[in-house]
């Protein structure tokens, strides 16, 4: 882990600048899995080739570029501890990466906005309040198990589609580039994701 420092926003390495393309997805998955063998080298590159990637989806989520490089940080340990875990048949390596560091920055959000919900407790306690926050705190919360409990009915493909688009905040086109597909077949898998999930959640059309 001796590798892993504060990632720049303009970084990119020369293997970063040439990932897009036909071998990229099976050299990120090739050093992801000699990671998960205790591989540091293969963790290094692997880190230099997804850096800028890894640092550009944290600092659109956080908004802020010091969180970001937190996030980076906390990201890429996970990463580490949890490369042997990865499978491949389950979608591509790049997915699994951003989708981790995408909860990381999501959990930095909700912990910066708890902060602010604890230093507000008073005030709020002494203002009366106009609608039942409860019951909207709740809704929330089983709103966000149905999507999670709905995500599971997807295939392994158009779930990691949706989680770059949706989650990643990535066009079609990045998502088709990410995934190494034709731009066609990344919209499809988005837009038969979305299809399955809404009608898991039982969403009219």
């Amino acid at each position: 882990m001796e590798r892993i420092g504060p990632v720049s926003a303009g970084a990119s390495s020369p293997k970063e600048a040439s990932a897009p393309g036909a071998n990229a997805a099976g050299i990120l998955s090739a050093l992801l899995k000699r990671s998960g063998r205790g591989d540091k080298a293969a963790f290094a590159e692997l880190y230099d080739a997804t850096s800028a990637r890894v640092y550009g989806l944290a600092v659109r989520v956080v908004r802020d570029p010091a969180q970001a490089e937190e996030v980076a940080q906390e990201a890429y340990l996970e990463i580490w501890r949890g490369s042997a875990r990865f499978d491949d048949t389950r979608g591509s390596a790049i997915a699994w990466i951003l989708t981790i560091v995408h909860r990381k920055a999501v959990d930095r959000v909700r912990s910066a906005e708890a902060s602010s919900r604890r230093d507000t407790t008073y005030q709020q306690k002494n203002t009366t309040v106009e609608h039942d926050t409860t019951a909207d705190a709740a809704h929330a919360s089983m709103e966000a198990h149905r999507v999670r409990s709905a995500l599971t009915s997807l295939t392994a493909v158009q779930r990691e589609a949706l989680e770059l688009a949706y989650f990643g905040g990535y066009t079609h086109t990045e998502v088709a580039t990410l995934l190494d597909l034709p731009v066609g077949t990344a919209k499809t898998r988005i837009r038969d994701g979305l299809i399955r999930l809404r009608d898991t959640m039982g969403v009219p059309a």
